[in-house]
């Protein structure tokens, strides 16, 4: 019998392994709305044969001894449990999956770690963070809808814009000092993180402007943590926003894991004045393109060095969770997870049809405590506001929420 395929921890993988919390676990959900009902059995068939198709999702995390230098993925041929769950339609069905999106992560040493719920038309996709992205399950997810539906579900071509050259940005305000933290709402007693998902108008954007529907959501998000932390009293620090940057192509080539690269797009206080919002979209723009043409490793030099093999894994988590506790001061304000148009029509045939809206959100561990992410799709805007629980009520969320949506309208310049 061939022993299974083993591949090490990329640095991403690990240090999300090392630092791993039973009441804030790292998941990421989406939620995929179609017109139509699915076939049970169909769906099941589509997606077996998907996750065939992209064979680097099946795994899981292998067993090893406790001095081990490194953790390894496994890969299985076949899953170890059944990823699809048709659940009973009911008034509660679809909040409830979504809660359990954020409280119950598919465990790592089953294989794949992902789970996919369909309540009613929704699927909703709860991936273990630890081992894979957003995107590279919405890769999979397209795959099942062809082979459900028989409809080509090819991604469509990204917007073309001319290459950029690497430049430094210009005024880029120091890092120096810890930035702002998201002012403390109404925090609920129990554990874990909370979401709100709504639907926008894309934001208007002049044709040939020198900026990116992108850089209107940095300059919305920025915007909405200044106003709320006023709000609440506190002293105006600069903001750092974390932005993922994915370079990889969206076709069935596509890579399978974690691949974002994280850049922090910084802003000083008396920059979020609203009286010019063309130059303050334009300085925006200037330093999220100068950011994204410099290469850098997806969580930057340090990370590898904690993720070399010098030590037992016990020992490198130990000191990994040592430093994130000392850094969290110095942890960027909040992250803003654009995905951007949707690459994929995820048209699932004649009866189920084609997804309408799809959402995202992403882990929403303190200290950062909230995180943005937005998708669109059918020419709408799909926001996700996910907080934790320590931090901000269901409340709180519903405030942020319509201050988000006014900042969004005021980016809505005119030449």
């Amino acid at each position: 019998m061939t022993a299974p395929v083993r591949i090490p921890f990329p640095v991403v993988d690990e240090v999300s392994r090392h630092c791993l919390q039973e009441a804030e676990p790292e998941t990421v959900h989406i939620e995929v709305h179609l017109p139509g009902l699915l076939d049970q059995g169909r769906l099941r068939k589509a997606f077996l044969e998907a996750l065939h198709r992209h064979p680097r999702i099946l795994m899981r995390e292998a067993r090893g001894p406790w001095y081990r230098r490194q953790y390894e993925w496994e890969l299985t041929p076949e899953p170890d449990v059944e990823v699809v769950t048709f659940v009973p339609p009911g008034p509660r069905a679809l909040q409830d999956a979504r809660t359990r999106a954020l409280t119950d992560a598919p465990p790592l040493s089953m294989s794949p770690p992902i789970r996919l719920d369909v309540v009613g038309s929704v699927l909703l996709l709860t991936i273990n963070h630890t081992a894979l992205d957003g995107p590279a399950c919405l890769r999979v997810l397209a795959t099942a809808a062809e082979l459900y539906g028989g409809r080509d579900n090819s991604p469509a071509a990204p917007p073309t814009r001319p290459a950029e050259p690497r430049r430094e940005a210009p005024d880029t305000p120091a890092g120096w000092s810890p930035p702002a933290r998201v002012a403390h709402g109404r925090p609920e007693p129990s554990p874990g993180n909370g979401v709100l998902v709504t639907e926008l108008p894309l934001p208007h954007r002049p044709k040939g402007s020198p900026y990116t529907v992108n850089d209107q959501l940095m300059v919305t998000t920025a915007l909405t943590i200044a106003h709320w932390n006023r709000e609440h009293g506190a002293r105006p620090r600069p903001l750092r926003i974390t932005m993922p940057v994915d370079d990889r192509p969206r076709d069935t080539t596509m890579p399978i894991g974690n691949g974002t690269r994280l850049v922090e797009v910084p802003y000083a206080p008396e920059e979020l004045d609203v009286t010019d919002m063309p130059a303050l979209l334009v300085r925006t723009a200037e330093r999220t393109r100068a950011l994204k043409s410099l290469p850098r490793p997806q969580l930057g030099h340090g990370a590898a060095l904690l993720t070399a093999p010098w030590a037992p894994v016990g020992a490198r988590a130990a000191l990994t969770r040592t430093l994130r506790r000392a850094a969290a001061p110095w942890t960027s304000t909040t992250l803003l997870s654009n995905i951007g148009r949707i690459p994929y029509p995820l048209d699932f045939g004649e009866e189920a049809g084609r997804a309408h809206a799809v959402w995202f959100s992403a882990p929403a561990r303190m200290p950062r405590g909230l995180t943005v992410t937005t998708a669109s799709t059918a020419g709408r805007l799909h926001l996700a506001l996910r907080w934790s629980k320590a931090l901000l009520s269901s409340g709180d969320g519903a405030h942020l929420r319509d201050l988000f949506e006014h900042y969004l309208h005021t980016t809505e310049v005119t030449p």
